[in-house]
């Protein structure tokens, strides 16, 4: 019944005029970009992270959790007729979507990708409405041990699955967290690493780094490596489904949210596991899977983009709950708490309560906007395919500059961005994950914070973290996360040669 009031009253917060007036701004924002090919939600989120700055928090979070699922939703209209998925996450519904609208079944195809975000979003957020408190009020009674052992969890699942390679992931995250010691001392009141520049006295700012990292990063990027390519755009036909498209669909919705929820909950990161898995099951599943790769079959659109949704969704559960974010998106979306002063994590239930349950509210209420606006607007999004690569990516560029410069009307702020772009480019070119960097940089400070607590609390011994079960049970987690794919790799590589 509590969880109810709470969620009541966030409803009563997210439906104030202005609320829902950023969600909706936010949904179909989040659409259009998740319509253009190449820039994904991360992109979107970090180039508008300096112009919110100015708004009240509750309505910031809304607007980003709305770009946050709206570009989910629309990257399945470029994967279906263009067959070039916005985001990693698209690439399993490109390949049966576009099948089906060679075959003039592009709308059915559109059709069961937006009802199949919907059903599955829905389910994945009544999850987070039921279970995210109850993550909260046990991880409250953690101690700074357990909390350095959490953030060294992170720190792995992040750098080790978000990227082709956990060495470079490492890196990636190294980079992260030398960038997050930059400024005072939090316990001396020291300066570090500034070399002598009075604007570093304050660390780097961390919308910065996303925005240089990101947005700044992805124009540079298509700019200097990307070829002029032709896009061949398949005709859209009605966007309805049959009767048997419905029979065929909902069944592979179900199977394709209960594989992604769990996904999501877990530390471990990516939607495209779980997008993978979905279709290899539909494929499995299917009475007839000769359409499978031929004329395109319907469940491979329906499950892996319900499974996809599922997964962003309940990935909402470790950001709030524990602090700890499983994508590129949701680590930028933890920069945009902290840019008000939040912390997410067991806290945030108890100190931003009214924040928290409104977000969770605005999800509900921008899934019923999304399927509004995708379904009778698909033909609008469509249009947005011609606005010529050029264009957007010089656009991108002057948002981000101008959104940086109006945050401290500082110049030195400008040649850091670019600066910290050119590295962007550098990490994109040798397939450096980008996540971790922004990881590093926000939980680095923190962690180092809980480990100065915890040997404190031990009187200088290391063995505090090995006394505690927790800490024990989470330092187990975190060798695991390590050495399990790799020892698993060595047998499968051993039985190959066998």
């Amino acid at each position: 019944m509590d969880v109810l009031n709470q969620l009541l009253q966030g409803f009563i917060t997210a439906a104030t005029p202005i609320n829902l007036l950023w969600c909706f701004v936010g949904c179909a924002l989040g659409t259009a970009v998740g319509v253009l090919p190449g820039i994904g939600p991360a992109v979107a989120v970090a180039m508008l992270l300096p112009i919110t700055v100015k708004v009240e928090a509750t309505a910031s979070m809304i607007f980003f959790a709305g770009i946050y699922y709206g570009a989910m939703y629309g990257g399945s209209t470029t994967s279906i007729l263009l067959n070039t998925p916005g985001e990693t996450a698209s690439m399993v519904t490109a390949m049966e979507g576009n099948k089906m609208a060679k075959s003039g079944r592009a709308g059915a195809a559109l059709a069961t990708a937006a009802i199949g975000s919907f059903v599955a979003g829905t389910i994945a957020t009544v999850l987070v409405t039921l279970f995210a408190p109850i993550v909260a009020e046990f991880a409250v009674k953690l101690g700074p041990p357990e909390y350095f052992m959490l953030m060294l969890l992170a720190f792995t699942t992040v750098s080790a699955v978000l990227g082709k390679s956990a060495v470079r992931g490492l890196t990636a995250l190294f980079v992260g967290l030398a960038a997050g010691l930059v400024g005072l001392d939090q316990i001396t009141g020291q300066a570090r690493y500034t070399g002598g520049v009075p604007e570093m006295l304050d660390g780097i700012e961390i919308v910065l780094v996303a925005v240089g990292l990101f947005a700044v990063a992805e124009a540079m990027y298509a700019v200097l490596y990307e070829g002029r390519v032709v896009d061949s755009q398949n005709k859209l036909s009605k966007v309805h489904m049959t009767a048997k498209d419905w029979r065929r669909s909902w069944p592979a919705w179900l199977r394709g949210t209960a594989i992604g929820a769990p996904f999501g909950c877990i530390p471990a990161g990516g939607t495209e596991i779980p997008t993978f898995l979905s279709y290899a099951t539909e494929k499995k599943l299917a009475k007839d899977n000769t359409e499978f790769g031929t004329k395109g079959a319907i469940e491979g659109v329906a499950g892996p983009e319900a499974a996809n949704n599922a997964t962003v969704t309940a990935a909402m559960i470790p950001l709030l709950t524990l602090g700890i974010p499983t994508s590129n998106t949701t680590a930028i979306l933890l920069g945009a708490f902290q840019n008000y002063g939040i912390q997410p994590g067991p806290q945030l239930f108890t100190s931003s309560s009214a924040l928290v349950w409104a977000l969770i509210a605005s999800l509900y209420i921008g899934n019923v906007m999304l399927l509004v606006l995708n379904l009778p607007l698909v033909g609008l999004w469509v249009k947005l395919l011609k606005i010529p690569k050029p264009y957007l990516y010089a656009g991108i560029l002057i948002f981000a500059t101008v959104g940086v410069y109006g945050m401290r009307q500082s110049a030195f702020d400008l040649f850091l961005l670019y600066g910290i772009g050119v590295l962007g480019v550098v990490m994109r070119r040798f397939d450096f994950p980008t996540a971790p960097v922004v990881v590093g940089m926000i939980l680095g400070p923190l962690a180092e914070a809980q480990f100065r607590n915890a040997m404190s609390i031990g009187e200088g011994s290391a063995m505090v973290f090995l006394q505690r079960p927790m800490s024990v049970t989470l330092l187990v987690i975190v060798v695991a996360v390590l050495v399990l794919p790799r020892v698993a790799k060595a047998l499968s590589a051993r039985r190959a040669r066998q």
